[in-house]
This record gives structure tokens, C-alpha cells and sequence, in this order.
């Protein structure tokens, strides 16, 4: 995880925008968040914008776009394939989850849709779920682009406050220390999400 966070830090210009757009993009729309939330991305995508390597207003587009374009093609691909598609072996290790996914779909509807929005493996099954469910689109929609706004600002903003802090430590302590100081909170904001990430795909078994 550290060695995924640092990847990404690394990297500057339009291939950065690339990179967090395709994460945050795939964790719904070709279910990667099973192996990688999006929200990793979009916090190191803020950490990006405080250190001047990408603008602010620029990530938060591309999170938030990719935040709800990614789920309309999870939707469909849920829509057409229906229970078919939780049948296929990646998935068949979250099938409870799954059946629980689409029992609160059928008594929450768009509720659960943006509800999911916050929970790592719920994100990556809900919007397939609701198209296997036939959760209407106009609901879905309403409810997909509320929880992807909310979402992608919020983490993003998250990753930028956390890479000015080490901004400011740097000027107070020094270099060497706030850079020593800055890639542990960046390796450890990654670690916790992704332990939420794995704690959450455990409790859905």
C-alpha cells in the first residue's frame, strides 16, 4: 500500500489526472475496488493539489466526474446481466454481501444507492446491484450524482489539508524532518483506508 501511494504521489501533469480518473472510474464501473478503494486515489489526489503539482479545482472535477460517470456503466452492466453477473467467480467470495446489498436496495432504493456511496465494498457493488435490482434510473441518477459530489469533494479536500499540514511543517521544522513527517501521513491515511477497505470486504463474508 505504501509502495501504491508513493506511485502515485510521484506522478505530475496530465498523467497524474489520468491515474486517479481511471482508479476512481474503475472501483465502480469494473469492480477494482475490490482490490483498490477509489478513495485512496482522490485523497492523494488532494495531497497532489497542496504540494502545486495539480490544481485543486482540476482534481476535484476529474474525482467527482469520475465518481459518477463510473457507476451509470456499473448500473448497466448489472441492468443487462442481472444475476448472472454475481455468479462469476471474482465475486462469489463477496456473495453475501451481494444478497444483502440488493435485499436494502429493494426496501431503501436511492437511499441505499448513496448511502453505499461511503462504504468501500458497497461502493464497488451497489451501482451493479441496482440495475440487477431495476432501482429506477431517474432514482438512481438523482442519487448517484449527490453521493459522487459529496464523496469525491470530501476526500479530496481531506488529502489537501493533510498535504498542507506538512506544507506547514516544513517551514516550522525543516526539510528533511517534514518530508520524513509528510510521507508517513500520507502512508498512513492510505494503510487506514485500506484496512477499512479489507474490514469491510471481511464483514461482507
Amino acid at each position: 500500500m505504501s509502495s501504491i501511494a508513493s506511485d502515485v504521489t510521484s506522478l505530475t501533469g496530465w498523467v497524474a489526472y489520468l491515474v486517479i480518473a481511471a482508479l476512481v472510474f474503475g472501483e465502480t464501473a469494473i469492480f477494482i475496488g475490490f482490490v483498490l478503494p477509489g478513495e485512496i486515489a482522490a485523497v492523494l489526489g488532494g495531497v497532489l493539489a497542496s504540494r502545486g503539482h495539480l490544481s485543486l479545482p482540476l482534481v476535484i472535477v476529474i474525482v467527482v466526474a469520475a465518481a459518477v460517470i463510473g457507476p451509470f456503466i456499473g448500473y448497466e452492466i448489472g441492468k443487462r446481466m442481472g444475476d448472472r453477473l454475481f455468479g462469476s467467480r471474482p465475486l462469489r467470495r463477496v456473495q453475501g454481501g451481494v444478497e444483502r446489498t440488493k435485499a436494502v436496495l429493494s426496501r431503501r432504493g436511492g437511499t441505499a444507492v448513496f448511502l453505499g456511496r461511503f462504504v468501500a465494498v458497497l461502493r464497488a457493488l451497489m451501482p451493479a446491484a441496482a440495475g440487477a435490482a431495476q432501482v429506477r434510473f431517474r432514482t438512481f441518477t438523482i442519487y448517484n450524482v449527490l453521493g459522487g459530489l459529496i464523496w469525491g469533494v470530501g476526500y479530496v479536500l481531506l488529502g489537501y489539508l493533510a498535504g498542507s499540514a506538512y506544507a506547514l511543517v516544513e517551514r516550522e521544522v525543516g526539510t528533511g524532518l517534514a518530508i520524513a513527517i509528510g510521507a508517513l501521513v500520507v502512508v498512513a491515511i492510505a494503510v487506514w483506508l485500506f484496512r477499512r477497505h479489507r474490514s469491510a470486504t471481511r464483514r461482507t463474508e
